[in-house]
């Protein structure tokens, strides 16, 4: 079975070293670069996987590099950085990062995190439809793309099931509990307001109003309920 591709952009050898040596331990395809340049350019000769991103590194920021990939791909990545700071986290999610690992970790959680990240990536579409529509919104379950009107719009993978998720129960509202229970763990232990971050931040891409939002309504106390714009505010 071919090895699962993982491209890790750190330029701490005493972070990167070990870390891909517990990578290839566990069957992964460990790439390590040390630099943003050389981060952009693995990317895209290495075709990885998943990436796992420094936030600081020595020739420039790694939300750089994020933003990068995000023009081009929803490969999954996961942030990995020494700052605690909850405004960072956000700016990082707000970009497209699937996960956020505040150093110091172990590789036994880092490790567990890519391999949910990676399960959640290759999970077959659900069965019956494998086309979405609402009003003029359009999601493909089999090409994995999304569109307004006719103009695609670029998802990260949890915007993706966020969406997928909420379109699959139209005009119900779907609770927070079983988003966060999905798209992220049963057993997630992080903050609540890494949903409200996605939510926000797919309320955008969709065009919604943030202070009128008519796609995603919110059900306080309750979750989200997907509609059409045409549907009376209640």
């Amino acid at each position: 079975m071919a090895k699962r591709r993982v491209l890790l952009i750190e330029d701490e050898e005493s972070i990167s070293e070990p870390l891909a040596a517990a990578l290839e331990r566990e069957g992964f395809a460990a790439t390590v670069a040390g630099t943003v340049a050389d981060g952009v350019e693995s990317f895209r000769t290495k075709n990885p996987e998943l990436v796992l991103l420094d936030v600081m590194l020595p020739d420039g920021d790694g939300r750089d590099v994020l933003r990068q990939i995000r023009a081009t791909s929803r490969v999954p990545v996961v942030m990995l950085t020494a700052r605690g700071q909850e405004m960072d986290k956000v700016i990082g999610l707000e970009l497209g990062a699937d996960d956020y690992v505040v150093k110091p970790f172990s590789a036994a959680e880092l490790i567990a995190r890519i391999r949910a990240v990676l399960r959640r990536t290759a999970a077959p579409a659900p069965a019956g439809e494998s086309v979405l529509r609402v009003a003029d919104v359009e999601v493909n379950l089999d090409t994995r793309t999304v569109t307004k009107g006719d103009e695609p719009i670029q998802l990260t993978l949890k915007e993706f099931e966020l969406l997928r998720m909420l379109m699959e129960g139209a005009d119900k509202v779907v609770r927070r509990t079983d988003l966060m229970d999905e798209i992220w763990d049963p057993n997630w232990y992080g903050s609540m307001k890494t949903l409200d971050v996605h939510i926000s931040s797919l309320r955008k891409k969709l065009g919604d109003d943030p202070a009128n939002p008519r796609y995603i309504r919110t059900v306080r106390g309750v979750g989200f309920r997907f509609s059409s714009p045409d549907d009376p505010v209640e």
